[in-house]
């Protein structure tokens, strides 16, 4: 096998590094792009002086064979845990136990601890946003916000949200309008630090009324140390509505909705903060895999092309690594 001299892959969430690390490890020499300072995408995770938060994957399951092996490779590097939370179900009617058993995962530490342990010495580009691809005798240009110029790659990799891959496919008509179809659910995530614990034993909860949709004791995950932190995720339809709203009002809000939740008086907050996510989550399940233009060496991937979940990204990753490698 003849290999490339490099190939780009823009965007280092789950999609990206999982296609990084097939690539890296088969041999090839690749380039990571993200237009955040780190990785991980929907996967990180906030600083603050009061601790960190988990402010976009709250956790991930596993179901395919292939994902449930390199899983188990993760906890024994020590990137993830099993985290066992006292789980509910809260809706009009009340608070209720949930029947819900899967096992559930979060990286250890914080959720970047899992993207970061990939990364390994991979080469990432960090808090540089790729806007446009050329392409010229066969190898592809990259160029970025600010002018700069990246390459020549032989091959491409697209992982990012469908809705920021649409532009970067152009060259590929067939899956851009893909792209076009993989509409993306925007959300609200508030990172609350009160000044002493809440009086509740629930340590994570399903919201089935008002504008939540999750909320979690941020502190019971494994490798968490402070006592008094949580995470808020509002429901798409509330976030849509919302989108405009400044986020110190999106944070009272959802504060508000918390404590009536909970059904109790909630402590003095030392810290609220509210992130807006445009792309939280695909808004459909599509089972497409990974997009492949292989006659010009442009590739595509991410949750939105396999099943919306973590493991359905780390999946989708593993597939546009297999189609790139097919054409080496």
């Amino acid at each position: 096998m003849s290999l490339p001299s490099s190939v780009a892959i823009i965007g280092a969430g789950m999609a990206g590094i999982s296609a990084a690390r097939q690539l890296h490890e088969a041999g090839v020499t690749v380039e990571l792009f993200d237009k955040s300072r780190g990785t991980g995408g929907r996967m990180s995770s906030k600083r603050t002086e009061y601790g960190e938060f988990d402010i976009g994957t709250q956790y991930f399951t596993a179901r395919h064979n292939a994902f449930c092996s390199e899983l188990e490779s993760w906890r024994e590097q020590g990137w993830v845990a099993r985290w066992q939370p006292r789980l509910c179900r809260i809706d009009e009617h009340g608070i209720h136990p949930s029947e819900d058993e899967q096992h559930r995962y979060v990286g250890s530490p914080r959720m970047t601890a899992l993207s970061r342990g990939l990364l390994g010495g991979l080469t990432l580009h960090g808090s540089v946003r790729i806007t446009q691809l050329d392409r010229h005798d066969q190898e592809w240009i990259l160029t970025d916000s600010d002018g700069n110029r990246y390459g020549p790659f032989i091959q491409v990799v697209v992982a990012t949200p469908a809705p920021q891959a649409i532009p970067l496919l152009a060259a590929a008509p067939q899956l851009a309008r893909a792209a076009e179809q993989a509409a993306m659910e925007p959300g609200w995530a508030v990172s609350i630090s009160f000044s002493e614990p809440v009086a509740t034993t629930i340590d994570a909860a399903f919201v089935r009324s008002g504008p939540l949709d999750w909320i979690c004791a941020n502190h019971s995950k494994p490798g968490r140390a402070e006592n008094c932190n949580w995470v808020l995720q509002s429901t798409p339809e509330w976030a849509a509505a919302h989108l405009d709203t400044p986020a110190a009002e999106v944070a009272k809000l959802l504060l508000q909705a918390l404590g009536k939740a909970l059904q109790t008086a909630l402590p003095a907050t030392r810290l609220l903060q509210a992130h807006r996510w445009l792309y939280a989550r695909p808004a459909q399940t599509s089972d497409w895999g990974a997009l492949a233009a292989p006659d010009i060496g442009l590739y595509a991937c991410g949750d939105w092309c396999l099943g919306g979940r973590l493991e359905g990204a780390w999946l989708s990753g593993q597939q546009a690594a297999q189609a790139v490698l097919g054409q080496l």
